[in-house]
């Protein structure tokens, strides 16, 4: 088959489809450059290729529509005006790929019943398999665009649409591991040690990913020349950073706010490590692939990496969707996980969250479609109204990516006390859709940046348990935030609150830990600390989700721990898990996952009546009793004659301590959702197996918007979100 040339002159580029010369606009350089490709790379021929298609009367239905570009199966196929096989829509070059902003091509691949529907503006292209027996279309991810010579042959053809985005996924993980065998061959480092070494390449490579001029350095020919030039420009000695070091350097200047390095920090590489890990990925580009893929590809390579040595920082996917679908946070509201291990809670509240913006913003654009084209799209080819919907995309598509920026940049907070695992956090928040400067390393029991009492409306925690916090850990010099730049900076987004929240540091220098928590005096367990931790950080009304022991709030030696979180919250559903959940992490104790909902300001004032109240009845009760043996007490001369009365009277007061909680309980009655779950989705080797927490989180979302078991009153809060 001949090849084809773009040809450009005099402002005109040409349309070999339709053999003239056409204004040399953004988006058509980009059409006619796609077709070149599609008949140098992919074989297909110009003859069963169209451009400016719109739909004929028989096949358009109610409505009107037409296509950038249309390939048929074959030139026969188009002249016998077939369904088309592939629907294209352009977009310049500089415009963001969104497959609802392609409303032509969309709506023609709708009507036509195409098989594929593809957008590309050149930096990009996005393919999907149309689902035909859904109306409106459903569309499916797929790879890329089969060659000619795969769509006439069927077997061919159904392999290549089976293989959906998530087949990249796989590569690039698979690609990652490569690289970290590499590291494990090369340099004999252990798996979180070469784990590290690939994190701070992925990040030069990032980096330069960000700055479009120089993304080629990123690639082993650039990267060999440059490093040629380094060695002549700067000599060689044994004394002298490599140019490997080089790029390392500018990582850290360029991440230095993000505190994801130590300033001291190298690559621990040989050269010849590092440059073959540069040939692995030079071909994938992290900024233009999906998120979704990045992300699903970083899970599963960080699963096999720590799974064991590190599995303890890795919350198992069923439970973490789970604990955010019952929790259900909104856009707005402000979440943390006080120990976020690799990240997995922030990063499905974040997901979730933009799903729910994506949504939104769809439904918008397809009503605001109807109000201009009208209810059946018949003005859809109108010039006028097509710019005027144009001009309203161009607007709610910057609205889209303002709330995401505020969604990954203000509203997700964690911490892990673990320099490895606050590193790991952010990486895997960049992989899917950013969201990592809210990430600290820092002590999950103490303030830092952002993280300080009653701020946050929803909290997602799996701390450490089993363990204690020394009495002898104190708080020291070491744990201040001493940036004094940064300081300012966090003094002008959270003002005075900020001061008063790092005092908690900062005033108790040298005290021992567990002396900022109430429940330190009762138990100094982790998941007791994290508990008490969690709910402070709640604003009244806010809601926590977090994983612990089983038992632990009905543990005898710990009722007057539950005694203390009863007075603060409500318990709003309680689920056994199996312990083979968390086998592969190395955990020998069965885990529950425990919500509760700290009081609101009315709730509280309740609990307070209804705790007074009850202290008032059951004193009196009793009052006459406690009368007698004091004066009995009293008129007793010796110690010996007085101890009986008041051994009487010690038991006495417990039994009415006793009654006052039994009545407070009474009085300030709530059912409790109590459920066990067999099966969770995951076996002891990681296997996918049933999950029995669907259906339950869909269950009780249906109960607590029915017993309205909390509201999601934003305006009210957004004084304490400052």
């Amino acid at each position: 088959m001949n090849k084809i040339e773009l040809k450009e002159e005099n402002g005109k580029i040409f349309s070999h489809i339709r053999n003239k010369w056409l204004e040399k606009t953004p988006e058509e350089i980009v059409r006619q450059n796609f077709v070149c490709r599609l008949v140098n790379e992919y074989g297909y021929s110009i003859d069963q290729m169209d451009e400016e298609v719109k739909l004929t009367t028989s096949q358009r239905g109610t409505g009107r529509a037409s296509a950038d570009l249309v390939i048929w199966k074959t030139k026969e196929e188009k002249n016998k005006n077939k369904p088309a096989f592939i629907v294209f829509e352009f977009k310049a070059a500089n415009l963001n790929l969104k497959v609802e902003d392609c409303y032509q091509g969309y709506n023609y691949a709708t009507w036509s019943r195409a098989k594929l529907f593809a957008i590309s503006n050149e930096k990009e292209l996005q393919v999907y398999k149309t689902v035909e027996d859904e109306l409106p279309l459903k569309l499916q991810p797929v790879n890329g665009i089969p060659k000619a010579s795969e769509i006439l042959d069927e077997e061919k053809l159904n392999n290549f649409l089976i293989k959906t985005k998530e087949f990249t996924g796989d590569e690039f993980a698979k690609v990652l591991h490569k690289c970290h065998n590499i590291i494990r061959n090369n340099d004999k480092l252990d798996p979180a040690d070469a784990f590290d070494e690939i994190s701070k390449i992925l990040f030069i490579k990032i980096m330069y990913e960000r700055r479009p001029k120089q993304e080629s350095i990123f690639s082993l020919k650039q990267f060999n020349k440059l490093k040629e030039a380094w060695n002549i420009s700067k000599g060689r000695s044994e004394t002298e950073t490599s140019y490997m070091q080089r790029l390392f350097e500018d990582v850290k200047a360029e991440f230095k706010k993000d505190n994801i390095f130590d300033k001291n920090e190298k690559i621990r590489l040989k050269e010849n490590s590092f440059e073959a890990i540069v040939k692995e990925l030079e071909i994938y580009n992290l900024t233009a692939t999906s998120a979704d893929v990045k992300g699903i590809a970083f899970e599963k390579f960080l699963g096999k990496t720590f799974r064991g040595e590190l599995g303890q920082f890795f919350t198992p996917r069923t439970l973490v969707n789970f604990m955010v679908e019952v929790l259900d946070p909104l856009e707005g509201e402000l979440i943390a996980d006080p120990a976020c291990g690799s990240g997995g809670f922030l990063i499905k509240a974040f997901e979730k969250i933009r799903d729910d913006i994506e949504k939104e913003i769809i439904l918008k654009k397809k009503e605001k479609q109807k109000e201009i084209f009208g209810q059946n799209l018949e003005k859809i080819d109108d010039e006028k109204l097509k710019a005027e919907y144009e001009e309203f995309l161009e607007k709610i598509n910057k609205e889209y990516e303002e709330r995401i920026k505020k969604l990954s940049h203000s509203a997700l907070f964690g911490t892990d006390a673990n320099p490895r695992m606050a590193r790991v956090a952010k990486m895997n928040m960049i992989m899917h859709g950013d969201g990592h400067n809210g990430i600290h390393h820092n002590d999950g029991l103490l303030n830092v940046n952002g993280i300080f009492e009653e701020r946050f409306d929803v909290i997602l925690a799996n701390p450490p348990f089993g363990a204690r916090v020394p009495r002898t850990l104190k708080i020291e010099d070491s744990d201040k935030y001493s940036d004094e730049e940064k300081i300012k900076l966090y003094r002008k987004e959270y003002g005075e609150r900020y001061d008063e929240a790092m005092k908690k540091v900062t005033e108790n220098i040298g005290k021992p830990l567990i002396s900022l928590y109430e429940t330190g005096k009762m138990s100094t367990l982790t998941e007791v600390l994290f508990i008490e931790r969690a709910l402070t950080l709640l604003r009244k009304g806010g809601r926590m989700g977090i994983v612990l022991p089983e038992g632990v709030l009905n543990n005898s030696n710990l009722q007057k721990v539950r005694e203390y979180f009863e007075g603060k919250a409500k318990i709003i559903l309680i689920v056994s898990i199996p312990q083979d959940v968390f086998v592969a992490s190395g955990a020998t104790v069965k885990p529950s996952l425990v919500f509760l909902k700290k009081f609101t300001e009315e709730e509280e004032n309740e609990y307070l009546k209804i705790q007074e109240e009850s202290r008032n009845e059951i004193e009196e009760k009793y009052k006459k009793e406690i009368s007698e043996l004091e004066e009995k007490i009293k008129a007793e001369k010796t110690a010996q004659a007085k101890k009986p009365f008041k051994d009487e009277l010690k038991i006495l007061k417990e039994k009415i301590e006793s009654e006052i909680k039994k009545l407070v309980k009474e009085k300030f009655n709530y059912k409790v959702p109590i459920a066990e779950v067999e099966k969770a989705g995951i076996s002891t080797t990681g296997a996918i197996i049933e999950n029995e927490l669907e259906p339950l989180a869909k269950e009780f979302s249906e109960y607590r918007k029915k017993n309205n078991l909390w509201q999601n009153n934003l305006s009210e809060n957004v004084s304490n979100k400052k």
